[in-house]
């Protein structure tokens, strides 16, 4: 069976503003079908990089916010910290950021709290053995302890997977930093011998006594070394790192499967909103121009179809010439592979479906609102 994917555009033709269209479409799409009374809701939202602002602005998330706690829930927004060296590493930085760029109690009208931790190590182990990837995906606490999860994703391109949407909102978003890294890499951590200063913090915090320092530095043992990513966490250098990506593909496969893991039997409901659809991902500190026009709001209870759907959507668009999409070459008629040709977007998607996450399969209902 197909999924109904819930859509209304930018348009304000009755004078009407963009939040109270939001709260419209959210009346009409189904979210107050789960049972939300007395319910700890979290909201899986990227708070943007600092510098970067083609991130969604806070406005969006507090008309959710107002939508919850109106139906009797306790919501809360929440993100996971990041794997790479930037603004949101660890939960202050993590929360500097999300207040610097206007996400704040008083301004959303809920407390925000930052799912794996002060360091990004307050996890907790999913067991799916069905999973083909990851048998047990390391997700933020706070996530796994909420009864409901409501995704809300900022639509864009992603130099990885093609697009970032609402799978790799929740699925890369919603791993630890060490999950994170399960994702991201093949490979078992490397050393960036420059970097590290001995300081022994790795060696603390591993269970398998993978690392020496005879040689100045850091050096790891891969016989031992089991690839669990703490010592990367622990490192406050930088010194140790992820190794390379195998295959844009696999990173993919796992995306999905973290998904899986984040909404295991919780209730839960997704809102895409697809304007400065940016080529790279927010978690940059900077933003290129959009890539095509701004199309709109989509909601869906399925994950997998709220992703195809804006897939579509922003593959029917014209490009902007004065883009990173206007300067590729175009020869697939599909801007997210013609953006980024060495990605497969479309595997995301595949393995999602093939694991019971939801339909590729899906009907637009347009409301003119």
């Amino acid at each position: 069976m197909s999924s109904s994917v819930y859509f209304t555009d930018f348009r304000c033709r009755n004078k009407t503003s963009l939040p109270v269209k939001l709260e419209m479409l959210l009346k009409r799409s189904g979210l107050d079908d789960l049972d939300l009374e007395g319910k700890f809701v979290a909201i899986k939202i990227h708070f943007g990089e600092a510098g970067n602002l083609a991130f969604l602005r806070h406005q969006y998330a507090a008309v959710l916010v107002s939508h919850l706690k109106a139906r009797g829930a306790k919501p809360f927004l929440t993100d996971c910290n990041t794997l790479y060296v930037g603004s949101r590493t660890n939960a202050l930085d993590h929360l500097d950021t999300a207040n610097l760029n206007g996400y704040l109690p008083q301004t959303v009208g809920a407390q925000i709290i930052i799912a794996d931790g002060l360091k990004g190590s307050d996890e907790v182990a999913v067991s799916i053995p069905d999973n083909q990837y990851c048998k047990a995906p390391k997700i933020g606490r706070a996530l796994r302890d909420a009864d409901v999860i409501v995704s809300l994703t900022h639509f864009k391109g992603h130099e990885a997977t093609g697009f970032g949407g609402c799978l790799k909102n929740l699925g890369m978003g919603g791993g630890s930093r060490a999950g994170k890294m399960e994702m991201h890499s093949e490979e078992k951590p490397q050393v960036i011998e420059s970097r590290c200063i001995c300081c022994r913090l790795c060696s603390k915090v591993c269970a398998h006594s993978a690392q020496s320092f005879d040689t100045g530095h850091c050096v790891i043992d891969y016989s031992k070394c089991v690839g669990c990513g703490r010592c990367l966490t622990a490192c406050p250098k930088d010194a140790i790192v992820a190794g390379p990506d195998a295959d844009n593909n696999i990173l993919n496969f796992k995306i999905a499967e973290y998904t899986k893991a984040v909404l295991l039997d919780k209730q839960s409901f997704h809102i895409a909103i697809a304007n400065a659809i940016s080529p790279l991902c927010d978690c940059y500190g900077c933003n290129d121009a959009p890539i095509t026009p701004d199309i709109g709001m989509f909601a869906s209870s399925d994950p997998v179809a709220l992703d195809k759907a804006c897939v579509d959507a922003v593959n029917a668009q014209s490009f902007f010439e004065n883009s990173a999409l206007g300067e590729a070459e175009h020869r697939t008629h599909d801007h997210f592979t013609d953006l980024h040709p060495a990605t497969n977007w479309k595997s995301a998607l595949e393995h999602a479906q093939k694991i019971g996450l939801g339909t590729e399969d899906y009907k637009l209902i347009s409301l003119d609102l």
